[in-house]
This record gives structure tokens, C-alpha cells and sequence, in this order.
């Protein structure tokens, strides 16, 4: 097991902890309303991701035959639901309305439409995990530990936002902007990859 852990490790670490739609939304979050508003968007996003880890694992030898169909229709939601994201978070100001908009809901809409995440789990299950170590529980111990790391992403992210916090409310509108674009750009890459 530790063999194959350490093969899809960097992969993992990389994934997780390059700029992506979870972890855009954990440094906003967190950066707009605190830790206390931030966990409930992190929480959303952890459940989320671990909905779409156990689906993965309990249908990954089925999925091959799936992907196709699933990763098109998937990618064009996921899309759809980032830009608007990105829209409402370029366009919101502190303390309106607009950040009632990051909470737990989003945070799982926003896990289980993210076909970087989808096609992240895809492939380290299918490529690294599967091939050495197919047992279901075996499959489950990987999981874990992946979403363990992905975890540890989302909290870095969301400190990170903590730690600059006053920057970011003292110029929230070219951040907000830069936050938007950026998802946006998550969004483009996700339709055309």
C-alpha cells in the first residue's frame, strides 16, 4: 500500500494544492467572512468531495464505459455553476447579500459539479490505485487518505485568505475581480480540456 501511495502522491499533492474552483472558493470564503462562515463552505465542499470519492470507488471499473457521456455532461455544469460563481463573488461587495451565497450548499454544489476533482479521482484510482490494490477496502483506505490531503489544501487555502484578510477588505474590488476572473479561467480550462 505504502508503494502505491507513493506513486500517486505528488500527483495528488499537486492537484490539490494548484489553484482550482474548491480552493479559489476556501480563500474567499474565509477571507470575506472569517473561519466561522468559511467551514460552512469547507464543510459543503468536504461533503461533496466525499459523495463523489465513494461514488468513484463503488463504480470505477463501471465508469470506464461511463466517462464519456458522464465527463461531457458534468464538465458543462460544472462550468456553468463556476462562472456564475465567478460572476456573483467579481460583482459582490463586503457584507451584502452576495456572500450568503457561500455556505455549506454551495460549497457541495460547488465539490460534486467540479469535474477537476471528477476526473482527479478518475485517474488516480484507474492509473495509480486499482491496478496494485483493488479491494474494496483497500480502495476505502485510499480514499481516506486522499481526501485527507485535500483537506489539508482547503484549510491552506482558507488561511491563507485569514492571514490577508485586511489586505483583502481594504482593496475587495480588484480582488473580488482577480478571484472572479480566476474562476472564470478555471471554468474556460474545464470546457476545453
Amino acid at each position: 500500500m505504502l508503494n502505491v501511495i507513493l506513486a500517486y502522491l505528488p500527483y495528488a499533492l499537486l492537484t490539490t494544492f494548484t489553484p482550482g474552483p474548491n480552493n479559489i472558493m476556501c480563500l474567499y470564503s474565509v477571507s470575506s467572512e472569517g473561519w466561522t462562515g468559511g467551514r460552512k463552505l469547507i464543510s459543503g465542499i468536504f461533503t461533496g468531495c466525499t459523495l463523489l470519492l465513494t461514488l468513484t470507488i463503488l463504480f470505477c471499473h463501471q465508469l470506464n464505459q461511463y466517462v464519456p457521456g458522464l465527463v461531457n455532461y458534468l464538465k458543462y455544469i460544472g462550468a456553468a455553476y463556476i462562472a456564475w460563481l465567478a460572476v456573483r463573488i467579481a460583482m459582490s461587495k463586503p457584507g451584502t447579500s452576495q456572500e450568503r451565497a457561500i455556505n455549506f450548499k454551495s460549497g457541495f454544489l460547488l465539490a460534486i459539479t467540479n469535474i477537476k476533482m471528477l476526473l482527479y479521482f478518475i485517474t488516480i484510482f484507474t492509473v495509480y490505485i486499482i491496478p496494485y490494490s483493488s479491494g474494496l477496502n483497500n480502495l476505502f483506505l485510499h480514499g481516506l487518505f486522499i481526501l485527507i490531503i485535500s483537506l489539508s489544501a482547503w484549510l491552506t487555502w482558507g488561511a491563507a485568505g485569514s492571514l490577508l484578510q485586511k489586505v483583502i477588505m481594504q482593496y475587495y474590488r480588484p480582488f473580488n475581480i482577480l478571484m472572479g476572473i480566476i474562476l472564470l479561467w478555471c471554468a474556460v480550462r474545464i470546457v476545453i480540456n
